[in-house]
């Protein structure tokens, strides 16, 4: 039992990654507005999505650990069409998905920090400062930082939403059909496919956790179990599911009913978010709420970082575009610090001319993110179900009911967008 004690502890750290990198604009943003506009009706359908997104987050580590390869590799022994499918979700994404993330944090801590500058200089700031640390501490200090991290938000954000329980909601807030009829109208519908492509993360993260989990794997020397590996995901997975809905009972709580509406500038959209909250908690709670939205957009931010050089190092390297090496050699490390570099410029490039229309990109982003989430999802299905997996390590039935039931969800929801956006 020691040994085994010992073994998942060396699991563990990868699903703190990956709640880590959810714990950000999902939440702290589409959460909290979710719950200013709609109430706490809207958590029905955030926790449907949480539930129903789960196995596709799962396969990721569940995969690694059972063959110890990436989902990438996985997806190139499916045949090259799917790894192209990957890559072009990947490249599509990956400026936007980094900007939108960054340019929240610069927000917050101009705000925390009373800094005046541009939203780029801010932005710049931000993302040098996470490459700074990846680039110098390797993953071992983004596994450390991000656990820290992640204890400093359990607590704040508990915190914060006891003080908003004792002051009193306004009526309403807490009535789970109260703004049912909003929902379904034609701007309810937009915002709901909005929040959802990010609630609690997207299906991007996958890949991004079965790299998480080798890196893990050659820092402790230890290959982790499936067991182990599922554990994890799912520590992780349950912490940012958690956190999503607490930031959407603050909206809720303090901002439901409020005749205030948030700007669309990333460091006005900061300061209004705290302000709403501090005027109904009170002053003394300011601190508070901008440490706690301040911490969820950095974890996001750095793990965002990290993720996508890994990705692209990955796809490199399993595209034959460059000889697989070695990891500990310097041009393994230097494909990862070139990557860096590329994801961080075209980010810095989409916030200079995208970054003053903020909730705009926002909304585009996690709207894109939601309609390649049914191509994700069907990639992973059939990779999991394959000869390529061990028969043993393969999704047990209940898990794939829940998976071809979320692919279902997601498809859905894909085709009432089209039908929204064109018909």
């Amino acid at each position: 039992m020691t040994g085994d004690s010992s073994t998942l502890r060396s699991a563990i750290g990868p699903g703190l990654l990956m709640a880590g990198a959810a714990i950000g604009v999902s939440h702290l943003v589409q959460s909290t507005r979710a719950g200013a506009e709609y109430g706490i009706g809207m958590a029905v359908i955030v926790l449907l999505a949480c539930v129903l997104k789960y196995p596709f987050i799962q396969f990721g580590p569940r995969y690694a650990a059972a063959t110890g390869e990436s989902l990438i590799a996985g997806y190139q022994r499916l045949g090259p069409w799917a790894l192209g499918l990957f890559s072009l979700v990947t490249i599509a994404t990956m400026f936007f998905i980094q900007a939108s993330v960054t340019i929240v944090t610069a927000g917050l801590a101009g705000l925390v920090f009373g800094l005046e500058q541009s939203i780029t200089v801010l932005s710049a700031g931000v993302i040098v400062a996470c490459a700074a640390v990846l680039a110098v501490g390797h993953y071992r200090g983004l596994d450390l930082i991000m656990k820290l991290i992640m204890g400093a938000l359990a607590v704040s954000t508990a915190a914060a939403v006891t003080l908003a329980l004792g002051a009193g909601p306004e009526p309403g807030a807490l009535d789970p059909v109260a703004s049912w009829d909003s929902i379904w109208t034609a701007t309810g519908v937009a915002f709901l496919l909005a929040l959802l492509g990010w609630m609690p993360i997207p299906l991007d993260v996958a890949a991004w956790h079965s790299l998480w989990t080798l890196e893990r794997a050659a820092q402790t020397g230890q290959q982790p179990s499936v067991r182990h590996a599922v554990i994890d995901c799912r520590i992780g997975y349950v912490a940012a599911t958690v956190t999503a809905v607490l930031f959407l009972l603050l909206g809720a709580l303090v901002m439901y009913g409020s005749s205030e509406t948030l700007p669309d500038s990333a460091v006005a959209f900061s300061a209004s978010l705290v302000d709403l909250y501090a005027a109904s908690l009170g002053e003394w709670s300011r601190p508070l709420i901008a440490v706690a939205a301040l911490t969820a957009m950095f974890s996001t931010t750095l793990a965002v970082t990290d993720a996508y050089p890994r990705v692209l190092r990955a796809l490199i390297e399993q595209t034959g575009v460059a000889d697989k090496e070695d990891p500990a050699s310097n041009l393994h490390r230097g494909r990862y610090v070139s990557a860096l570099l590329l994801v961080t410029i075209g980010a810095l490039i989409v916030i200079r001319f995208a970054g003053e229309r903020f909730t705009a990109l926002i909304d585009f982003t996690t709207t894109v993110s939601f309609l390649s989430a049914p191509l994700l999802a069907w990639l992973s299905l059939r990779l999991l179900t394959s000869r390529h997996v061990p028969a043993e390590h393969r999704p047990e039935r209940g898990l794939l009911v829940l998976a071809w039931t979320g692919f279902g969800f997601l498809v859905a929801f894909s085709l009432l967008w089209l039908a929204w956006r064109f018909v």
